[in-house]
């Protein structure tokens, strides 16, 4: 039987896990939707794509504010102002009219969405020290991975039976209970207040400083490609495999949920072995089976035939090295900045929100009737996040353990 202690620590876990979700869920959820949404709005594909892409944006922008917020005025206030933007936005945007209204409040929704990732991660290096920080990461991404497998598939079942709208009323239930188990279950884990974190001289120097770490930069670009590459599904799968390839937005959904396999594989195989291998070995094996998924799925579309199996088949390779790759490499790249642990967390995520941002959009740009332009983006990306293990992070790949206060959970 667990210890009280153990059960404590594994709800704390939960409720990290669910406060996470907040970002995935809110792009996933609502994919199968995309073509009708597109049908009742009369708005085209590059117009919707921008319901994806501005999300992102209003996501990366605050995470610049988010993370000195909370080394300055803890984890737990700004995470409850953060929640109650994201429930108002989420319902209004239920009630839109037109794809402007959409697009707008989808860049509301992810400013208080961004909170979920961003502070749970900062948490996470409150607590725990970095090696075991990495472990937590990999069954925190694990099991928030079923965030996105699920997603498409209510949501597909949403779409059917209710329609599109329906769906942002699901996230804003979904966001309700966030907030409610939030305000019982969360403590305040920043047990060293920056009283300097928002004072912007202070502020352009953090930045500046972590912009000018050539090691910190190495694992930002790791995590850009990581995710520039999960997002190249995200942002052209729903119009390539239901448009092109005639799913239904069910069926659709169930794919989906294979990728997201592949990425749980990958965090279990971290959570399971990182201790005994050690994070930068497990970022080198990570990026490179990311990298040979991405040339898989370039390779086919060039070569292979146009079907499902050709396009699911790679990108289930790339995320399990995304699994294996990602929570170690935000263990590593969050370890040296125990002050700043917010902001260099903050940064991170703005990086590779807007860099993925503009991935989404060269996709949608490009489209040509093919997977070439989504297979050939995650093929870049990938290759970006291998070069940068190779030349940046391999070269100084000493390991230094940071051990952080710990507070009571």
């Amino acid at each position: 039987m667990p210890s009280n202690k153990e059960t404590e620590s594994r709800l704390f876990i939960a409720l990290l896990i669910f406060l996470m979700a907040l970002g995935p869920i809110s792009t996933d959820l609502y994919l199968p939707s995309l073509p009708s949404i597109a049908t009742d709005l009369r708005a085209s594909q590059a117009d919707i794509q921008l319901t994806l892409s501005v999300f992102l944006l209003g996501f990366a922008t605050s995470q610049l504010i988010y993370g000195p917020l909370s080394d300055r005025f803890g984890r737990r206030p700004v995470f409850i102002g953060a929640l109650f933007l994201y429930l108002l936005a989420s319902l209004a945007c239920t009630f839109s009219s037109t794809i402007g209204e959409l697009i707008a409040l989808r860049f509301v929704q992810a400013l208080g969405a961004c909170a979920g990732p961003v502070l749970s991660r900062t948490i996470v290096r409150d607590v725990y020290q970095r090696d075991e920080a990495a472990r937590i990461m990999s069954w925190m991404g694990m099991a928030m991975a079923l965030a996105p497998a699920v997603g498409p598939i209510i949501g597909g079942q949403i779409e059917i039976l209710f329609g599109w709208r329906a769906n942002f009323l699901a996230l804003s239930g979904f966001c309700s209970l966030a907030l409610i188990w939030l305000l019982f279950r969360l403590p305040e884990t920043n047990l060293d207040l920056n009283m300097e974190a928002m004072q912007l001289p202070r502020l352009v120097r953090n930045y500046l400083g972590l912009l000018g770490n050539t090691r910190y930069m190495g694992y930002v670009l790791i995590s850009t490609g990581s995710f520039s590459g999960i997002f190249c599904f995200i942002s052209g799968s729903p119009f390539v495999l239901i448009d092109q390839l005639g799913l239904s937005p069910d069926v659709f959904g169930l794919y989906f949920a294979v990728i997201v396999v592949g990425y749980m594989t990958g965090t279990f195989l971290s959570a399971q072995l990182t201790l005994r291998f050690g994070l930068h070995r497990m970022i080198m094996i990570g990026s490179s089976i990311s990298f040979a998924g991405g040339l898989a799925a370039v390779g086919l579309s060039l070569y292979g035939e146009f079907g499902v199996l050709s396009i699911i088949g790679p990108f289930a390779i790339f995320t399990i090295g995304a699994g294996l790759t990602f929570p170690n490499n935000m263990a590593a790249a969050l370890a040296p900045f125990p002050r700043i642990a917010g902001s260099a967390s903050a940064l991170m995520g703005f990086i590779q929100m807007i860099f993925a941002s503009g991935v989404g959009v060269l996709i949608s740009s490009y489209n040509d009737g093919t997977a070439l332009s989504m297979t050939a983006a995650l093929a870049g990306v990938t290759a970006m996040a291998f070069a940068s293990y190779v030349f940046l992070i391999h070269p100084h790949k000493l390991e230094v353990v940071e051990t952080p206060k710990t507070p009571a959970i």
